[in-house]
């Protein structure tokens, strides 16, 4: 059995600290930097995210996880000129690759939570990613492979500290977990549940019954990462990405509450206004990030009173008004909801409405069924009953 030591657990005071594998030596190997105890805990639940999405779309896939769940996850799908701006990846010389836009989709979803991300790649990482990820801040990656070129670029970022993970792809677990809590041992089956069958969208009880192609991706999309979030847990879906996730609420429409702000924050990202915010040269990339979620929240006074725009911006821009951002709400179409669990009342989709939703995946079983379906009824949104459930702890 091998093992390997951590500089200590979640926290510093968490010591000693180590992973291991009984019976065999661990399935991944460290090129570069020092994991630690969360690291790995992203590392292991983005990897087993990534290799599933790539698995149901046959796409190359990326994630992008903080503290034991996704901020943002893509298959590589081409980018609009307008997706290129809002990802911040337009100015890059050359066209990135396909598994380098799988990773600009899960960064750029919600840039503010992948800030110190682990990434994790379902396919070989290249040059082109490896100079996406240069300049971005991140803890670290986890990666079949890499070409030479990129990991020389990775093995120079932070100084040399910055995690560098090689996995076994050919890695499969035993199919019983354990883990230890308060010296109490629990046991369980794997959760592996296959979501890239269409049959899992079979049971259709809405009136709208008709799902496009499209849409039955980004659902599985939308469920995969639900598989390895930590729940309660809701995921928008739309273009092949997540764009939209609410996790670890003790309330379901608190999740869809929560995943339908960072859905609206996509949208808004794309408005003439905001793409061109007059920034101040030179404006470090969190900053900019920051500041396009004050300038597009509830206070936008915090980037444009006297005082403060100057730090921001060349010129004053003039705030989106709240009927402004409803305007343009209102045109996105076509987004997709997943749900780890049931919705118990239809005040999940009178919310998820609001944010464009059209399609929606979620257990079924609640007392309320009748209630939901008659909500999705009434915006003609077709929903269908996959029958799992998708708890991850």
């Amino acid at each position: 059995m091998q093992t390997l030591s951590l500089k200590y657990g979640c926290n510093p005071n968490q010591q000693p600290a180590s992973v291991s594998v009984s019976g065999q030596e661990l399935p991944f190997e460290v090129l570069s930097g020092r994991p630690g105890y969360i690291n790995l805990l992203d590392a292991l639940n983005a990897w087993q995210l990534v290799v599933e999405l790539q698995a149901a779309t046959g796409l190359p896939a990326a994630a992008s996880f903080k503290h034991v769940s996704p901020a943002g996850a893509a298959v590589a799908l081409p980018l609009s000129d307008t997706l290129r701006r809002i990802y911040f990846v337009d100015d890059l010389p050359q066209p990135l690759s396909p598994i380098a836009t799988a990773y600009a989709r899960a960064r750029g979803a919600d840039r503010m939570s992948s800030y110190g991300d682990f990434v994790a790649l379902s396919d070989t990482c290249d040059l082109s990613t490896a100079l996406l990820l240069k300049r971005e801040v991140s803890d670290g990656i986890i990666a079949p492979d890499y070409t030479p070129e990129a990991l020389e670029v990775l093995r120079a970022k932070r100084k040399g500290t910055y995690c560098v993970l090689r996995m076994n792809r050919d890695y499969t677990p035993e199919p019983i977990e354990r883990k230890q809590v308060f010296g109490i041992t629990f046991e369980q089956h794997r959760n592996d549940v296959n979501l890239a069958d269409d049959s899992l969208f079979a049971q259709i009880p809405t009136h709208n019954k008709s799902f496009t192609p499209e849409a039955l991706r980004d659902l599985k999309i939308a469920l995969i990462t639900l598989k390895y979030t930590q729940s309660n847990s809701v995921c928008y879906a739309k273009d092949g990405q997540a764009i939209g996730i609410g996790a670890g609420q003790q309330s379901r429409i608190h999740c869809t509450r929560l995943a339908g702000d960072k859905a609206d924050l996509w949208h808004l990202r794309q408005h003439p206004r905001v793409l061109g915010l007059p920034f101040v040269p030179g404006i470090r990339r969190a900053d900019r990030d920051n500041t396009i979620d004050a300038y597009l929240g509830h206070t936008p006074e915090d980037v444009l009173s006297d005082g403060a725009w100057q730090q921001f911006f060349t010129q004053r821009p003039e705030p989106l008004t709240p009927s402004e951002k409803r305007e343009w709400l209102d045109q996105q179409t076509g987004v997709c909801l997943g749900s780890d669990a049931f919705f118990p009342f239809g005040d999940n989709i009178e919310r998820a409405q609001k944010s464009g939703v059209a399609y929606v995946a979620q257990a079924g079983g609640s007392v309320r069924d009748d209630h939901v379906i008659a909500t999705c009824d009434k915006y003609g949104i077709a929903m269908a009953f996959t029958g799992v459930r998708l708890f991850h702890h």
